[in-house]
């Protein structure tokens, strides 16, 4: 009888490690969510003209941009767009431009891979003089 007593122990141990060993095979990843920036710039359109703001995208996602301010007068419609910097100043890409007066809600939104962009904000024939504006733009 002594025997099987001091066994049972032993059995014991080996089963509590046996059942520590095993892995859960319902194991969860979560990635976190980038983070969203949004920068503010200002500037001055001359008539006939366009100015442009370059910004740098972390993560390919969403951008979304508002023309917040823009006057005399405050109902001036502004052309906007985003786009790529290069020598050539801000060259809009295709579908992404938009003719709006400013205001708060966004005018212009789309999906864009990470790197460098612009936001090009230009007259689109109705100043009749220099145009400030303050425009936003918010990408991840």
């Amino acid at each position: 009888m002594n025997r099987i007593i001091s066994i049972v122990p032993i059995v014991l141990a080996l089963a509590l490690t046996a059942a520590a060993c095993h892995k859960n095979s319902s194991t969860t990843t979560t990635t976190p969510s980038p983070t969203q920036t949004t920068e503010t710039f200002n500037g001055t359109v001359p008539v006939r003209g366009s100015a442009s703001n370059n910004f740098t995208v972390a993560n390919s996602g969403r951008v979304d941009v508002t023309l917040t301010a823009a006057s005399p007068p405050a109902t001036v419609v502004m052309g906007l767009g985003v786009g790529t910097p290069g020598d050539a100043g801000c060259t809009v890409l295709p579908g992404a431009s938009t003719n709006t007066p400013a205001g708060t809600v966004v005018q212009l939104s789309g999906t864009v891979s990470a790197g460098s962009l612009c936001v090009k904000i230009y007259d689109v024939g109705n100043q009749t003089a220099p145009v400030t504006y303050t425009v936003t733009v918010a990408h991840f």
